[in-house]
């Protein structure tokens, strides 16, 4: 595995339909290394910070295998970062379990949470019905906190790190979003893992309604 391109966004406004969108998703392949803090990756922006970024998220990567697959599926070539991934890395699985780490240099980063699509990405990709597809695809792309920080680089090596007690998978998170009766004994055993505090604190919504509904 290798990173193909780090990538960072400044704040723009995107008009899509009757609404405008100020944002940073839109990310562009950066010069020379980058600097991956604890909370934020250097020269990039978030402007929503309600629901994206803060600790548990700081970065966010996608595989050059899905971009492939994505441009075959829309007939057009989708450049790195489209998606507002910071890190589009050759090799990366989708299935990696929440803890898992990867180690580029000596940056090391976990896994906490897969991205979940929003109106913003139907904006960037100026298609309405791009969220529902995007959600079909299963391809979700990966949100990690950072452990170590450091600077990246395009080609650097990236090697997976496995979390030794894998509890649930990132992929199995994304299903969760949408799954509409999740029992008690997944949502509790899910919340044993090292989640992003947003997840764990919708897992935690989820379990209290059904204590309430038991109730």
């Amino acid at each position: 595995m290798r990173i193909a391109s780090v990538n960072t966004g400044r704040e723009e406004s995107i008009a899509h339909g009757n609404r405008t969108f100020t944002t940073g998703i839109r990310k562009r392949s950066a010069r020379g290394a980058v600097r991956i803090g604890s909370l934020l990756v250097d020269g990039d922006t978030i402007c929503d910070t309600k629901h994206h970024g803060g600790a548990d998220q700081v970065v966010y990567a996608y595989s050059s295998d899905d971009y492939a697959w994505w441009s075959e599926q829309l007939g057009r070539e989708l450049e790195p970062g489209t998606f507002g991934d910071n890190l589009t890395i050759d090799g990366l699985p989708s299935d990696m379990n929440v803890g898992d780490r990867l180690l580029i240099g000596d940056v090391l980063l976990e896994a906490t949470s897969p991205r979940i699509p929003c109106s913003t990405l139907a904006a960037q990709m100026q298609d309405s019905g791009f969220g529902m597809a995007f959600r079909k695809a299963e391809r979700p792309g990966i949100y990690f906190r950072v452990l170590n920080e450091g600077e990246v680089t395009a080609g650097d090596a990236v090697t997976v790190v496995e979390n030794p007690v894998p509890i649930v998978s990132i992929i199995d998170l994304y299903r969760l979003a949408y799954e509409r009766h999740p029992s008690r004994d997944q949502l509790e055993r899910y919340l044993e893992a090292p989640l992003a505090e947003r997840v764990r604190a919708n897992i935690e919504q989820k379990l209290a309604a059904k204590g309430d509904s038991a109730s």
